[in-house]
């Protein structure tokens, strides 16, 4: 069966492919073209169009193409549960979902970067895919340190931070961190960098954080605050919206679309539009 999407892939349109041809269909064949072309093509080559609004194989709520492909196949292996929380939080840019997320994004982001064909890409990729689903059924329980007493040492530094932050209302890293985001939304953040920035381990600063971000996790925190941007230039009515997709770190045009409808109840162009016609009303 032929398989058809957008072309210049990173995440979904790499994963979904191996996903497919390892436990789909083998004979798979996978076609990359122009977004506007895809639809026409699907139908022109009698091919499945996937990871493009408006088809059955697509993003659901806060899932992804992947996460459809398992659910629809019924796949049961647990090592694919796995990897679809990575590739989920690769893809949508919540990385603290799952602490591999923000390797897969920086990997795929710098391999479409350095390889210009999409089938090579998918090539590459692949090996890629395949190295994580390993880790995922084999090698989850192992670490890089095996060694007892550094996990001692951590036992005893996150008891000093829990006992350190109890003795604040708000703790200073609260404020560190408010700043790094307002300075730095746009940029592809995660709290396994910011911890190191901090000098938090990232497990408490994980657990702690929705309790000084209005209840939110972090990726939450972070879309909200990159929407919250978007629509300041919006209505600043300085940038086209493929520029405002770019400036407030979103990966496509599509996912930036998906995420804003969600938090300001309709689409960037519908609320564009709107903002041109009370403008035009007032004057």
């Amino acid at each position: 069966m032929k398989w058809i999407t957008r072309e210049h892939p990173k995440i979904d349109r790499i994963a979904c492919p191996w996903l497919i041809k390892n436990f789909v269909d083998k004979h798979a064949e996978f076609i990359y073209t122009h977004p506007d072309k895809v639809k026409e093509q699907a139908k022109k080559l009698n091919a499945i169009p996937f990871d493009i609004p408006d088809v059955e194989f697509s993003h659901y709520e806060d899932k992804c193409t992947f996460d459809y492909i398992i659910e629809k196949y019924k796949l049961t292996d647990p090592a694919l549960k796995t990897l679809a929380i990575i590739v989920r939080g690769a893809d949508t840019d919540r990385h603290d979902i799952a602490g591999q997320a923000s390797g897969l994004w920086a990997i795929s982001a710098g391999l479409s970067f350095n390889i210009k064909d999409d089938h090579e890409l998918l090539n590459k990729g692949m090996m890629l895919y395949d190295a994580l689903y390993s880790w995922a059924k084999h090698l989850q329980k192992e670490k890089h340190t095996q060694n007892p007493v550094d996990h001692i040492f951590m036992d005893v530094y996150n008891k000093f931070i829990r006992q350190k932050s109890s003795q604040k209302k708000t703790p200073d890293w609260v404020k560190e961190l408010k700043q790094i985001i307002q300075d730095q939304v746009d940029a592809n953040l995660n709290l396994t960098e910011i911890s190191k920035t901090l000098d938090i381990n990232p497990s408490y600063l994980s657990r702690e954080f929705s309790k000084h971000f209005n209840n939110l996790s972090f990726g939450e925190y972070i879309r909200k605050r990159r929407i919250e941007k978007a629509i300041e230039l919006i209505n600043g009515n300085s940038y086209s919206l493929t520029e405002i997709a770019y400036l407030t770190g979103f990966s496509d045009q599509s996912h930036f679309t998906r995420i804003f409808k969600q938090h300001a109840g309709k689409s960037p162009s519908a609320y564009k539009k709107d903002i041109k016609s009370k403008a035009n009303t007032n004057s």
